[in-house]
């Protein structure tokens, strides 16, 4: 929990130690000469890297003295900011900045930006190396330290990824109306208890019970509040390829979803329901063409969704809809030893807490097209790929196509049917 006003005053009263960290800012011309970039990016990475902390701009580490930053300059201070977390910090660091004052030696109040990181998911490494925390300064981190931390917060080799905790996230941080629906007849568990059987939940290092990624995924209302990248960017576009010179002019439709993964899921079937074209013909009655097929599409999303990679740092969940094709673009590699080729004979699940909780997840009773399609979200058998590849081909004569991008990215492409 960060400090309230009276209790900053008092910590940089105190001085530096292995939570606090100030720094006096200096301009020259319109740009901020001091601190220097990289070396306020070793110091927010030492944080991250270390058990998180707090970063105040605007005041003497030496004498402790409030001197401010000028008003008319607060916003550069915290672009500078924004940009060395984004550009010189891998990878990227998520950290939290706020605009307050606080009175120098004469009792006038004098515009700071506290910088508040977190204790990360990821090891960072800024300019100078790999730092952490060590007092009141950071040090870089000798081999064997640095291998041991990249061991704790390994992306999948003890502990898989989403079973890892969420080190800014709290029990009281999961919702209960969410995390309850799990509960499924076990009155007698703790939610201590039952949030650990369900992998929600887990002992960090330091002995504390804290949500992991699957526990904050699930049951938390906005999941990117702790996992800024969880979450799909879905975007309609006018024709079929985006026009370099001006992608907004372009978009029919854009939108950002967010919220526990089962919600993103039908969310995102939505999406594509309302900006897919839907032409009719009459034979005995009305017949209903659209573009695409319904339940593969929602096989598509639940795929992406609960087998996307969420330890890469960054990258989305990308829905685009185009004239002619859809296209879904999910972070990660093909776990295992899966190939493009295998996708639609073999089953390998990189996120096995992640679809556990999704199998239990029932599909709204208002969606009629899934209901008759399968009572939860996931059902593990592993025919998601076959349905994708053969309700799509039988309703536009068109087979869709995996491609992996740069070992990174797996694209999956479904044409449009042709109305005519």
């Amino acid at each position: 929990m960060s400090p309230t006003r009276s209790e900053l005053l008092e910590k940089i009263r105190l001085g530096e130690d292995s939570f606090l960290e100030l720094k006096d800012v200096r301009f020259a011309g319109p740009k901020v000469s001091a601190p220097h970039r990289d070396s306020l990016a070793d110091e927010l990475a030492a944080f991250a890297n270390s058990q998180g902390g707090t970063v105040v701009l605007g005041v003497d580490d030496k004498t402790r003295e409030v001197f401010g930053i000028p008003l008319d300059r607060l916003d550069a201070v915290v672009s500078f900011v924004r940009d060395l977390c984004q550009d010189c910090i891998n990878p990227p660091l998520a950290a939290l900045t706020e605009r307050l004052t606080l009175p120098d030696v004469t009792g006038t109040e004098q515009p700071v930006l506290r910088i508040e990181i977190g204790r990360s998911l990821f090891v960072h490494k800024s300019p100078g190396g790999y730092f952490h925390r060590v007092v009141d300064s950071k040090r870089e981190m000798s081999p064997d330290y640095l291998a041991r931390l990249f061991q704790q917060r390994s992306q999948a080799r003890i502990i898989r990824f989403d079973e890892q905790c969420v080190p800014e996230a709290s029990l009281d941080d999961l919702e209960p109306g969410l995390w309850q629906r799990f509960a499924s007849g076990r009155t007698l568990d703790t939610r201590e208890d039952l949030l650990q059987k369900l992998a929600m939940a887990r002992r960090d290092i330091d002995g504390l019970i804290r949500p992991t990624v699957a526990g904050v995924l699930l049951a938390v209302a906005d999941p990117c509040r702790f996992l800024p990248s969880a979450f799909i960017q879905a975007v309609a576009y006018q024709g079929s390829a985006i026009a370099p010179q001006s992608e907004a002019a372009y978009q029919r439709d854009a939108q950002d979803i967010t919220g526990p993964l089962d919600a993103q899921i039908f969310a995102a079937c939505d999406f594509v329901r309302k900006n897919m074209r839907v032409t009719a013909r009459k034979r005995e009655g009305r017949e209903d063409l659209p573009q695409f097929d319904g339940v593969a599409v929602f096989e598509a999303v639940t795929n992406a969704v609960a087998h996307r990679d969420y330890s890469l740092y960054g990258s989305k969940i990308r829905l685009r809809l185009f004239d002619d094709r859809l296209e879904l673009y999910s972070p990660g590699s093909i776990p295992n030893t899966m190939t493009v080729e295998s996708l639609a004979y073999r089953q390998a699940a990189r996120n096995e807490a992640i679809t556990s909780l999704l199998a239990r997840c029932p599909v709204p009773g208002k969606d009629q097209t899934m209901a008759s399609h399968r009572s939860h979200v996931m059902d593990k058998r592993g025919e998601g790929v076959p349905v994708i590849l053969d309700r799509s081909f039988e309703l536009s004569g068109k087979k869709p196509s995996y491609r992996l991008l740069d070992e990174a990215e797996l694209l999956l492409a479904i044409p449009a049917a042709n109305p005519d």
